[in-house]
């Protein structure tokens, strides 16, 4: 399980998070949803170790890792898919997938099981996996970026605006794959500006403005309340 208990993060000069408690059980997928600016992606690079919190606490199967470094957080189970796809340019797609795992959560016949299961997941990077990343487009960069973050291994899945950019067909693709690891009882957080795609793939959400956490519940109940919906969609 991760729990994010009266977390407040700041971006810059702005204090992008607020007492933000939010909890993710084990094989769940659960979205965190807002606009432009809300503090999502903070909140996010704060479990993930980028930012470090102002106050709060970050716990993992009821491990405190407020606070560690990006490595040690990695290590202790929680991998980010970053916004904007961050691979290695000059690295091919094996080359980045090997990369990825150094975590050393895993064996050698480990992570030869993991190479193959990310190409099982995504036929179109086992296609290319000589392919310079520079040299591929963005969706399968999406494709790859989703697939390091598998090669950790992780306990929890967190994954910032996996659609933007994105053409439908391989938004199509990128979450039939978020589908196909939740029902193989992945553990995710989900930060979606597509509302409609997170409450489509969700167990439980949370909406996020300004900071703070306004409202949650399942999918079904979100789109029950009139205010949130106008608040997202306008």
């Amino acid at each position: 399980m991760l729990r994010v208990s009266r977390l407040c993060a700041a971006h810059g000069a702005v204090q992008a998070a607020r007492d933000v408690d939010l909890e993710v059980a084990a094989g769940t997928l659960v979205a965190l949803i807002g606009s432009n600016g809300a503090g999502k992606t903070t909140t996010l690079n704060s479990i993930a170790g980028l930012h470090k919190p102002a106050s709060g606490t970050v716990t993992v199967a009821g491990r405190d890792i407020t606070g560690w470094a990006c490595h040690r957080v990695v290590r202790s189970g929680v991998a980010l898919v970053a916004e904007g796809r961050r691979v290695a340019p000059p690295l091919t797609v094996v080359e980045n997938l090997e990369l990825s795992a150094y975590s050393g959560r895993s064996s050698k016949a480990e992570l030869r099981e993991q190479l193959e299961r990310v190409f099982d997941l995504f036929p179109r990077l086992a296609e290319r996996r000589d392919q310079y990343a520079a040299s591929m487009s963005g969706g399968e960069q999406q494709m790859l970026a989703v697939g390091r973050a598998l090669m950790t291994k992780p306990d929890v899945l967190l994954l910032d605006e996996p659609s933007m950019g994105l053409a439908p067909s391989i938004v199509d693709v990128l979450f039939q794959t978020i589908t196909t690891l939740h029902e193989a009882g992945a553990t995710i957080l989900l930060v979606e500006q597509n509302a409609e795609l997170a409450l489509a793939v969700s167990d439980h959400v949370y909406v996020m403005q300004r900071g703070q956490i306004v409202s949650e519940g399942t999918p079904d109940l979100v789109r029950g309340r009139s205010e949130v919906m106008s608040a997202l969609f306008g």
